[in-house]
């Protein structure tokens, strides 16, 4: 013990010789290595009679299959009064078809060693099911049986109501989850995907088959098989088990996501939780881009994500987490839509340090607006993101969900292998000027105890008006945000 304790203390001493910039340079972040390129091969695409659409990727290197439907109506097609009902459809497909119940159809999966899974997103509703090869067949009856004949419960729907409610109210005391639940009216002019207290209760079995009926059609579906499978099985398979789903005719094209009026930004909003432990601090910003293959936004918002806060070594988490200790965690993230899209930054800290936390957000806002992104900086943060699609795809559900995304916006299945090069392509003046352009001017939210950041608050934002409201008399479905 004693000799550790002399070891220490020389250790200790030593480190004082040094100024912090010589430590500093000492643990100086290594160069990033070579974008390692992606070669997935060519979707081969075909159409059944009715409509649907087969994408096939044939990865033959693991006998696993991931066979995926997508249907591209999400929850921008409900009404914001049974906002939650696309998730809820979705969900309710794999809990009770005309000849299996939920627990059958769990049972039948786990059998096959497999993974079943349905939902939905603002965008589209998908369900999806891993196997392996020699188990297709197996997987193909089950996955067309509750697509094709969902029963729609009366008593599993009870169940997933009551669920999905207890675990919504839990999370509306949750200060992080408040703050997002907030921001999609108030600024994105959008309704929850999870639904609201109220629009889960009202949700009955007409309105989840009647969403259905509408919506789930195969002209409006496309059937991906990622895996170990090649497309003249897997056109072999879709005809079988899909082959006689009726065409139909799917519904008006829903102007839900158009209609909305989204924020013109730069408010400051605090809902008060008192006695909360910490605060959610969010800063929403709605755009007017979107995910297709003619926007030009795309990749150079995702490096620019990257930089501000696609993880750790982001500049949110740096000056929040890093140099300040003010979070566990700080990050941003933009979601796509069709017509219009979204950006939010998200961290929890301190009640006290809530309003230093705004500050430092709004600076790293305009610093990425107004500054340089230097090259050290950069390139890391883009191999950050060609790293990650590359790991992504190394499963087939990876794959899958990856062909999903794209067919979902109409982007071409070639983005796939042409990623890494869009990526690496963007430069530094288009994240500025896209910064400059879509970020500056959002809005400010804050989730916790007012109480105990009020005069800091007023202090540091003395020009802004902030408008309060109490956690319990919120209404998110209301103009004004109150019951």
């Amino acid at each position: 013990m004693r000799i550790i304790s002399i070891f220490g203390s020389i250790v200790v001493s030593l480190l004082f010789l040094f100024s912090p910039v010589e430590i500093k340079a000492q643990v100086a972040q290594p160069n990033a290595g070579p974008a390692k390129s992606v070669n997935i091969p060519a979707v081969k695409e075909s159409k059944l009679a009715n409509g649907l659409r087969v994408a096939v990727v044939h990865k033959p290197n693991v006998p696993l299959v991931t066979i995926q439907l997508i249907i591209t109506s999400g929850a921008s097609l409900e009404p914001v009064e049974k906002a939650g009902l696309a998730d809820m459809t979705a969900s309710m497909l794999t809990k009770g078809t005309k000849t299996r119940s939920a627990t059958q159809i769990a049972e039948e999966v786990e059998f096959l060693g497999g993974f079943i899974f349905s939902g939905a997103n603002w965008n589209a509703s998908t369900v999806n099911i891993t196997v392996t090869t020699d188990k297709l067949d197996a997987a193909m009856t089950i996955l067309s049986d509750v697509v094709l004949n969902p029963s729609f419960d009366e008593k599993e729907l009870d169940l997933l109501k009551s669920q999905s409610l207890d675990g919504l109210v839990f999370n509306l005391t949750q200060p992080g989850f408040l703050a997002n639940y907030v921001a999609s009216s108030f600024t994105f002019g959008e309704h929850p995907t999870n639904g609201t207290p109220d629009s889960i209760k009202s949700i009955s079995r007409d309105d989840i088959v009647d969403f259905q009926s509408r919506w789930f059609s195969p002209a409006n579906g496309i059937l991906i098989f990622a895996g170990d499978i090649d497309a003249r099985k897997a056109d072999a398979l879709a005809a079988k088990f899909f082959g006689q789903w009726k065409a139909g005719s799917t519904g008006a094209k829903s102007t839900a996501s158009a209609a909305n009026s989204h924020s013109s930004g730069g408010r400051l909003l605090v809902i008060d939780l008192p006695n909360s432990g910490q605060a959610a601090v969010t800063y929403a910003k709605a755009l007017d881009s979107f995910r297709r293959v003619e926007s030009t936004y795309y990749f150079p918002a995702s490096v620019l994500n990257s930089v501000l806060g696609g993880g750790y070594s982001s500049r949110l988490n740096q000056e929040i987490r890093i140099k300040r200790g003010l979070s566990y965690g700080a990050g941003s993230a933009f979601a796509w839509r069709r017509v219009g899209s979204n950006f939010s930054t998200r961290t929890q800290t301190k009640n006290e340090s809530a309003p230093e936390v705004v500050e430092l957000v709004l600076a790293e806002i305009n610093r990425l607006a107004n500054g340089e992104i230097p090259d050290q900086e950069l390139v890391p943060r883009k191999s950050v993101l060609t790293g990650g699609f590359g790991r992504n795809l190394e499963t087939t559900r990876g794959v899958a969900n990856a062909l999903a995304e794209l067919y979902g916006f109409g982007v071409p299945t070639t983005e796939l292998n042409s990623y890494t090069n869009s990526v690496n392509g963007v430069s530094e003046a288009q994240i500025r000027n896209l910064a400059a352009k879509n970020l500056l001017g959002g809005d400010i939210i804050i989730v916790g105890d007012y109480s105990k950041f009020k005069d800091d608050l007023a202090k540091r934002f003395p020009k802004m008006k902030t408008e309060v409201i109490k956690a319990d008399e919120l209404d998110i479905t209301k103009p004004n945000l109150r019951k």
